[in-house]
């Protein structure tokens, strides 16, 4: 039986892999994110999906499969993370604001014990109803816009702004299940014999 570690801080990836009944523990990766130099987006989520995995990887026993996921937004080819500031949250927001975006979200899964590794990523249309002014200064004072890629999350208070997805929903709340269910699957888990 493998020890499933979920290398992020995320509370949506963590209810995630809740809602498939598994076993698993939290640890943050300390990959300093920022360091990173932008690359073609899938390429950029897949890296660091992969640098958060191994981060928590060397310091996990053996039996151990670590999960590290990374999620952005991009507009017009430019990735929005996180905000820095509400200023930045209200731009983000005004860009989105009646347009369609990508989000793509990078998922590595690392086996240490056979030293196997599932680096894949899935990107998902998303098209944002038209924000007037009020509308995105009251969704700013909820506070969710300023820890969530883009400015907005799907999974909360800003499920109103989106008006249709095209692709996988679980990919905007940051964790492609699909994508998980198939790097277990490479690498010889089978899930329906580890859930609870």
């Amino acid at each position: 039986m493998k020890n499933i570690i979920l290398a992020s801080k995320s509370p949506r990836r963590k209810e995630l892999l809740e809602r498939l009944n598994l076993d698993f523990d939290v640890k943050v990766s300390q990959v300093d994110e920022e360091s990173f130099e932008q690359d073609l987006p899938w390429k950029f989520v897949e890296k660091l999906a992969y640098e958060k995995a191994n981060s928590v990887s060397k310091l996990a026993d053996n039996d151990s499969l670590v999960i590290g996921c990374d999620t952005v937004v991009v507009y017009e080819d430019k990735i929005l993370g996180k905000p820095g500031d509400i200023g930045q949250a209200r731009d983000y927001l005004e860009k989105l604001s009646g347009k369609k975006h990508l989000v793509y979200t990078g998922i590595a899964i690392l086996d240490k014990n056979s030293n196997e590794k599932y680096i894949s990523h899935e990107m998902t249309e998303v098209y944002m109803k038209e924000l007037n002014e009020e509308e995105i200064t009251c969704y700013i004072r909820t506070g969710e816009p300023l820890d969530k890629a883009g400015a907005y999350g799907i999974q909360g208070v800003g499920s109103i702004l989106i008006e249709k997805i095209n692709g996988d929903y679980y990919n905007v709340m940051g964790l492609p299940l699909n994508k998980l269910y198939k790097g277990l699957s490479k690498l010889g888990v089978n899930y329906f014999q580890i859930v609870k």
